[in-house]
């Protein structure tokens, strides 16, 4: 928190100052004094902001004497100079006092002397005195009570700065017993004239809510504190929101600013008159606000736009924040919209000219916008160009938002800069040159040939860490443009000598490998590297042994040799696993299935993508809600480095409200059959052409309708659900009928019957014991569903389970690719039982290279209806910023056997009859080891309920029910035999097509 002290010295203070101006003190209109501001922290140095009155400017020149005695025995002679009669000897000791306190001596012994010499008049000893208070009041927290008098005297002094004075400290002092005696001095300062006193006891009371927050509550403060935002004093104002909005960030759902049109007028009012820390409260406060409508946002950003002309570039990125944020919500086709945007690159600009420190703030925040709104800078990039006296820091900042602000526009400038950077002696600058014309070449294709030339220019120089840098950016302008600048590798291969770090080898090796067609001497090349392969990084290692198998892929009667020797040294003499496993893999491939090998190694590689060190667009938008804080500078959250996090609050910002178009983050594209590459289509199934019809947008969850309780009658019971799976079409005919849409909707989870089954270690431990408790649903290990070969990359694995009455698919997304991918959604076609998302793909940060990310999709039953084949099918579009892929997976039917599935007996009874008997289907169960009970108890963990048991001669003859999420019920008869390990599951339903499926389901949770 920012705390300003303010105090007048022309008349000491005695004299109440009518006006505050930025400079000086007016009374009566005349000049008389001068206002000293002084900015600090919770520690308050403020105190020793003394007017030079106060001080006299010949103690100014002595007072390093108190920081240089070091004489033994000095608290006795301390302890005797503050109990002296003369009051100059007195402050001398103080001084001594806060000397030895200031350089870490332990002075606490002399509390109660020092307390003593609070009772003066002295302004500036009684500040010393304030200081060593605050500084030992919690190690002496029964002397400091001590001093608790003088305080309640000091709140009611004439002079205003004493008033101030006195509730600042006992705010300061953290010491549970003072907190009650401050109540009363801070309730009459929050209403004193003075507005010094007022804004001081504002700042006061967030103070004192960090110490005991229900205190505060029960003495009625906040409301105070709420009444000083409507204060005539504009400092006040800005100290009032400081501290409710200190108070907010510790209580995220209080709602203490509770801002609205008036409220923000007022706090706009206020924000011309106070001083630069003022603003910056308000500003921040302001940022917090969300308008009603794009005329709100655009009258509170023309309100706002005169501070980007502010000499404290604190309130200049404070501002930039509000804009940012505002302008989400105005149309693009508005002519504001387009003056704001030419409005804010100036001050931008302005704060390069500032020390290095604060370029590199400013670099930071401007680096977060530009990724946002590269608009407002593209013109600017003259002001990016490296100075020669620019530190490291500034000048790698400055080279990342060149690339990022690289257009067709402006490459031949930035390529011409960046070419004479190479050249310099800072070796890390010139790296990151060479690798800025590789990915410039990567962005803007139409400079691609000239970066390239560029790149070979600078080859020549033969200076080794450039060369070795660009072969590095030149293997990935092989992977953007295939087939396209292969004719600078024979220029390549005449400085392979001189690489000699890993990245630059590994780059090498796998231009040999990817083109060893078009090299004639690559098994030589290759042959020449593999002479010291035991040396070299795992990096080198990896590349080179896919690069040789590769080469022999190409060129086997060549190579033979070669290829065996390279698997040798990896899998028999290596110790690295990663290297073995690879090895081993290759080996196995090669000599079962030579044409899978080709197909594995030698397959289509992704194109990169052109930016690849973007910030997730969710992550960037909350960033750009912390634009001017730490959080900007570190480009992470704050929850990522605010320890314990309490109270951090993740901020986004304002969707689009005006009638352009639609939010600037990229849109989850509608795929249509133009768009969709007819390649990605994979060849099973011929419904999947449907899913290129579908429109990606994350589905917006509906709320399933609850049915209305059912008569008891069998009939009425089973009548509607039954026949609507298939439409009446019992012949499985694609066609969907018309009694598709009268499927009643799935009752809600744990209506009746059996209660919810949890999940968790109390099902894992079996703590529940009896006989009768569930033991939970089964659920099924995870299986391959998108294979990384098929997806550019992506691989996709994933189970189905039935979580407390919601359905969940659990995915696991691993980036087996070289590039980051991020704008992940998903889409199921039509299936048999409306299965669909019900909500979006949860994939909140970019998924890089060989991450793996779990995501636990919930999906409801709400979605449109066809029949599948088989039944349980489930075809899935899944899209990313790469593209769209296609797969299909089956789920198990207990997915959808809902919580109240357990029949009345008599209505089990009437139902049984009531089903002819040509629907009942037999199966036998094989190798089951449980009895009736563990069996019964095993299938009532997944929505399989046991209605009755009898036994005849013998055997157990269970009798189930189950009921589906469409309002269909299955019957069963499950006979088990004493000593006999196969069951006998008999089912009856009025749609036979479901049985098997659900006889699946029965040997699938009984054996697991």
């Amino acid at each position: 928190m920012h705390v300003e002290s303010l105090s007048c010295s022309g008349f000491g203070g005695r004299r109440k100052c009518e006006s505050y101006d930025d400079k000086t003190c007016k009374v009566g209109g005349k000049e008389e004094g001068r206002l000293v501001y002084t900015h600090s922290s919770f520690r308050e140095d403020a105190f020793l902001g003394l007017t030079e009155e106060n001080r006299g400017l010949g103690s100014k020149m002595t007072d390093s004497k108190y920081f240089t005695t070091t004489k033994k025995g000095e608290i006795f002679e301390l302890k005797a100079e503050l109990n002296s009669d003369k009051k100059e000897k007195k402050k001398e000791a103080v001084k001594k006092v806060i000397a030895s306190m200031t350089v870490g001596k332990d002075v606490s012994a002399l509390f109660p002397d020092v307390v003593n010499c609070m009772q003066t008049d002295n302004l500036e000893l009684k500040k010393l005195v304030y200081l060593y208070l605050m500084n030992y009041a919690k190690s002496q927290p029964d002397m400091a009570i001590m001093a608790v008098n003088t305080f309640v005297k000091d709140c009611e002094d004439p002079n205003p700065l004493i008033r101030a004075l006195a509730v600042r400290t006992m705010g300061c002092i953290r010491v549970d017993k003072i907190t009650e005696y401050l109540c009363e001095p801070l309730r009459k300062c929050l209403k004193d004239e003075d507005p010094y006193v007022r804004k001081t006891a504002a700042v006061c009371v967030a103070k004192l809510h960090d110490i005991n927050a229900q205190l505060v509550e029960d003495q009625g403060f906040l409301d105070t504190l709420k009444d000083l935002i409507s204060d005539s004093n504009p400092m006040v104002v800005a100290n009032a929101v400081a501290a409710l909005s200190e108070i907010a960030e510790s209580h995220p759902n209080s709602n203490l600013l509770d801002l609205n049109p008036q409220t923000i007028n007022k706090l706009l009012t206020a924000l011309n008159e106070c001083t630069e820390w003022g603003q910056i409260f308000i500003l921040d406060c302001l940022a917090n606000y969300t308008p009603r409508d794009d005329r709100e946002s655009q009258s509170i950003c023309e309100r706002v736009t005169p501070r980007l002309s502010h000499a404290n570039s604190a309130v200049v990125l404070s501002a930039v924040k509000v804009l940012m944020k505002f302008m989400e919500m105005l149309p693009k086709d508005l002519d504001y919209y387009g003056t704001l945007l030419k409005k804010l690159a100036p001050p931008l600009v302005t704060l390069l000219s500032a020390e290095p420190e604060l370029q590199y703030v400013a670099l930071r925040n401007i680096n977060l916008i530009v990724q946002k709104r590269p608009e407002i800078l593209k013109h600017e990039m003259k002001v990016f160009f490296v100075k020669y006296n620019d530190p490291i820091y500034v000048k790698l900042e400055k080279l990342d938002i060149m690339i990022r602000l690289a257009s067709q526009a402006n490459i031949a400038q930035v390529l011409a800069e960046l070419k004479e950077y190479a050249t310099e002696v800072d070796v890390d600058f010139v790296r990151k040159a060479v690798r800025a014309i590789g990915r410039c070449a990567i962005k803007v294709e139409q400079s691609a040939e000239r970066c390239v030339s560029t790149l070979l220019d600078l080859i020549q120089t033969k200076v080794n860490y450039v060369v070795q840098e660009a072969i590095v950016v030149i293997k990935d302008i092989f992977r953007k443009y295939p087939n396209k600048y292969e004719s600078v590798i024979a220029t390549l291969c005449e400085n392979l000598d001189s690489l000699d770090e890993p990245e630059a080898r590994a780059a090498m090796i796998w231009i040999v490998g990817e083109y060893a067609e078009r090299i004639d001497n690559a098994d030589e090349l290759l042959e020449s590297f593999l002479e010291g392969f035991h040396d070299e990084s795992t990096q080198v290692q990896l590349q080179l042994l896919t690069a040789i198998v590769k080469l022999f892929l190409k060129k086997p009667t060549e190579t033979q040799e070669l290829v065996q020797q390279v698997l040798s040294l990896a899998t028999q003499d290596s110790d690295n696993p990663d290297l073995r496993d690879r090895g081993y893999i290759y080996w196995r491939l090669l000599s079962t299935d030579p044409v899978a090998a080709k197909e594995v190694v030698l397959a289509e590689k992704p194109l990169i993508s052109e930016e690849t060190d973007l910030i997730e667009p969710t992550l960037l938008e909350e960033l750009i809600c912390h634009i001017g804080t730490l959080a900007s500078v570190y480009h992470k959250p704050p929850s990522a480095f605010v320890e314990g996090s309490r109270g951090v609050q993740h901020k986004r910002l304002p969707a689009r409200t005006g009638s352009g178009e639609g939010a600037e983050s990229p849109d989850v594209g509608q795929s249509g059959p133009s768009e969709a590459p007819p390649a990605v289509i994979p060849s099973q199934g011929d419904l999947l052409g449907d899913l290129l019809n579908l429109d990606l947008a994350p589905p917006t969850a509906t709320v399933p309708s609850v049915q209305p309780s059912m008569q008891m009658g069998a009939m009425d019971l089973l009548g509607g659900g039954l026949d609507s799976l298939l439409g009446g079409d019992i012949g499985g005919s694609p066609s969907m009928g018309a009694g598709l849409g009268a499927a009643p909707a799935a009752m809600p989870a744990a209506l009746g019957g059996a209660p919810a089954v949890g999940g968790g270690l109390g099902d894992l431990f079996d703590l529940g014991g009896g006989v009768g408790m569930p033991t939970g649903s089964y659920v099924a290990p995870k299986t391959v569903w998108l294979p990384a070969m098929k997806a550019k990359g992506l691989e996709i694995s994933g189970t189905f389970a039935r979580r407390g009455g919601i359905i969940q698919m659990d995915m696991s997304l691993n980036n087996k690719a070289m590039s980051v991918m991020t704008d992940f959604a998903i889409q199921f076609n039509r299936n048999s039982f409306g299965l669909a998302p019900a909500g979006p793909l949860q994939v909140l940060t970019p998924l890089s290279p060989n991450q793996t990310i779990d995501v636990s999709l919930p999906l409801s039953v709400n979605g449109p209806v066809m029949k599948m084949e088989p039944l349980n099918n489930l075809q899935v579009a899944v899209k990313n910023n790469i593209d769209v892929f296609y797969f299909s997976c089956q789920y198990p039917l207990s997915l959808l056997f809902v919580e109240d599935g357990k029949m009345e007996r008599q209505v089990f009874l009437a139902t049984w009859k009531d089903i002819p008997n040509d629907n009942e289907a037999q199966f036998q169960i094989k190798d089951i080891h449980l009895n009736s009970d563990a069996a019964s108890n095993k299938l009532q963990g997944s929505n399989i309920f046991t209605i009755a048991k009898r036994t005849v001669e013998g055997q157990d003859m269970l009798y189930q029910s189950v009921k589906l999420t469409n309002g269909i019920w299955i019957l069963a008869e499950m006979r088990i035999q004493t000593g006999n390990p196969n069951y006998t599951l008999s089912i009856k339903c009025r749609a036979p097509e479901v049985a098997q499926f659900v006889y699946q389901c029965y040997e699938l949770v009984l054996k697991n």
